[in-house]
């Protein structure tokens, strides 16, 4: 089903990214519906109002970036590098683009105000990946916001 779905371009499973870093990687794919209407109408959330601030408001905004970037490269003609990034100990990146030989490791939350604690896994990653991931970025609701060295809060829609 997974595939048929998949060819039809109304899901995307994001494979996990690992490379041998002797940290124990989670490596199930994560599955994102590409239409956010969709997804809200398969949950039962009709109330546009109750979509953007309720318990599935991260999943749907997280949805949307991932299709956005899908999008972005398909248009291109291009193939879609992306991925996540998660540990055995839970942390995560919730967007991998892999370009030119570089990692951009972007966390996606709806919070209208960045906080540094809400990039507590882009930093782990970059760290991690050193010259491959120099920079991460935050996608959130509010706007554009240096978050210390090498982390930018950018606004997303």
């Amino acid at each position: 089903m997974d595939s048929v779905l998949e060819a039809t371009y109304q899901i995307v499973l994001l494979r996990p990214y690992f490379a041998n870093l002797g940290k124990r990687l989670v490596k199930r794919p994560k599955l994102y519906f590409l239409d956010t209407g969709t997804l809200c109408y398969l949950v039962g959330l009709r109330d546009p109002a109750h979509a953007a601030a309720g318990p599935m408001a991260a999943t749907i905004l997280e949805a949307a970036v991932v299709a956005e970037v899908l999008k972005g490269f398909l248009h291109r003609g291009e193939e879609a590098p992306l991925y996540f990034w998660r540990t055995a100990t839970g942390i995560e990146v919730d967007l991998v683009v892999e370009s030119g030989g570089r990692l951009i490791p972007i966390e996606v939350q709806t919070a209208a105000t960045a906080t540094p604690a809400m990039v507590r896994g882009l930093r782990t990653f970059c760290d991690d990946f050193g010259d491959r991931a120099p920079r991460g970025y935050l996608l959130h609701p509010g706007p554009p916001l240096p978050l210390g060295e090498g982390v930018t809060a950018l606004p997303f829609p």
